[in-house]
């Protein structure tokens, strides 16, 4: 069973949703401050992260930066609002999707087991394009011969990407194949993503040779 962390300060917030997202059939630890947070993840290593933007001293932003510099654990943050500049500055940060509060908790669960199965590939062997390698089996990549670390969303960015190379992926298309969101999904997440994906695979993000923008519409992988 995947082990979630959940930072919350709201006592209430963070005991109801523990208790939800346990009848649920999550193994749920809770942690009231940033800081707790971090130290909790360092002990625990947790499968997830459920993250409260709004921490007093350090915030759910900075807790994402501090995560993503030694790990690619997926992250979920919770939002008190769906304004643009927490939803954008925290996917920037690294996180892998957003809830906008007050959290259903059914809703929260879909969300977390869609992130979780990204991190699922399938077996095909090895991609190769120019000096990038993407072998499936073992979920490995690698630029140049030196293997770059994914989250489980990028990693399945990438893949549904390169599983065609030349064919134009729209937002929607990618919001439904990557991060199993319909047409209410946010189209921010694929531009994040792909910025995010971009950074770690490109010599140069800014004119990229693998992911590559068909402007107004989508992305395409390749040609390269």
């Amino acid at each position: 069973m995947p082990e979630l962390l959940l930072i919350e300060d709201d006592a209430m917030v963070r005991r109801g949703l523990q208790l939800a997202l346990q009848r649920h059939g999550h193994a749920v630890v809770g942690a009231e401050t940033g800081e707790v947070g971090l130290a909790t993840f360092a002990e625990r290593t947790p499968d997830l992260v459920v993250l409260d933007l709004m921490l007093p001293g350090i915030d759910g932003f900075e807790v994402c930066r501090r995560v993503r510099q030694t790990s690619q654990v997926p992250i979920i943050m919770l939002t008190a609002r769906g304004d643009d500049f927490d939803v954008v500055t925290g996917l920037e940060a690294g996180a892998d999707d957003y809830v906008v509060k007050p959290v259903q908790p059914t809703v929260l669960d879909a969300r977390i087991r869609a992130v979780l199965r990204r991190a699922v590939g399938e077996e095909e062997g090895v991609r190769a394009h120019g000096g990038l390698r993407i072998d499936t089996d073992s979920l490995v990549v690698s630029v140049d011969g030196a293997e770059v670390s994914l989250t489980p969303t990028e990693l399945r960015l990438l893949l549904v990407l390169s599983r065609a190379p030349g064919r134009v992926f729209s937002r929607q298309q990618l919001l439904e194949q990557v991060w199993e969101q319909g047409y209410l999904g946010d189209s921010r997440l694929v531009d994040n993503g792909v910025m995010r994906l971009r950074t770690k695979i490109e010599a140069d993000p800014s004119s990229p040779r693998y992911v590559q923008t068909a402007r107004g519409f989508g992305y395409r992988f390749g040609p390269v």
